[in-house]
């Protein structure tokens, strides 16, 4: 498959878009699933990075449309048994990939006790914590956890107590455990080493992208 003419038409598209909506076979999931909380980490400071990421130019959770309307899916599934969504990141421009490598190569290490306490930030893609090669940036993958859930550890906390199978105390066993086994009856598959992450069937093979998100 050819991955270089879909970016092109893309970032035409984009170029010529005021207010640019998401592009062909992509969707906004609060058009699929408005009821999914969005607390988009790398649109602002509250991130592992320190500072907005390049890329996210709005808190915007946009995916491709078969993984938004399968996560809006999952979202009746966790209503249906009491508890609902909240998602920290969905589609991931290359150009933020492209930040996070220059961060890790940078010294500032400001973040270090709330995110990677244990590892020097050097170490993170190493580690696979952080890959240069996203399944974000195909629009297939999807950073989420659940309104009012304790997981263990925060989202984005870079350590082995955040593997999906780590031992963790009181509920968040059982919390991870419910999360994956939602996630997979709609066609997501999680990551081992991050309890919040999961990739849409395809994932793997997909063309990635680098719209800005706006």
């Amino acid at each position: 498959m050819n991955k270089t003419a879909p970016f092109a038409c893309l970032l035409a598209i984009a170029a010529t878009t005021a207010h640019a909506e998401p592009p062909p076979g992509f969707a906004r999931l609060a058009d699929n699933a408005p009821d999914i909380a969005q607390d988009m980490r790398y649109a602002g400071p509250d991130n592992f990075t320190g500072h907005p990421v390049p890329g996210y130019r709005a808190p915007q959770c946009w995916l491709r449309a078969e993984a938004a309307r399968a996560l809006a899916d999952a979202q009746a599934d966790a209503k249906a048994q009491g508890f609902s969504l909240a998602v920290y990141d969905c589609y991931r421009p290359m150009r933020a990939v492209a930040s996070f490598v220059e961060w890790s190569r940078n010294a500032d290490q400001t973040t270090k006790p709330a995110y990677y306490p244990r590892l020097d930030k050097s170490q993170l893609f190493a580690q696979g914590y952080i890959a240069a090669q996203s399944t974000h940036s195909t629009g297939l993958a999807v950073d989420l956890g659940v309104v009012g859930w304790n997981f263990g550890t925060p989202f984005d906390f870079f350590d082995p107590r955040s593997w999906t199978k780590s031992k963790v105390a009181g509920d968040a066993r059982a919390h991870r455990d419910a999360l994956v086994a939602l996630m997979k009856r709609h066609g997501f598959e999680n990551y081992p080493r991050e309890w919040w992450h999961y990739a849409f069937k395809g994932a793997g093979d997909a063309a990635r992208y680098d719209l800005e998100i706006e």
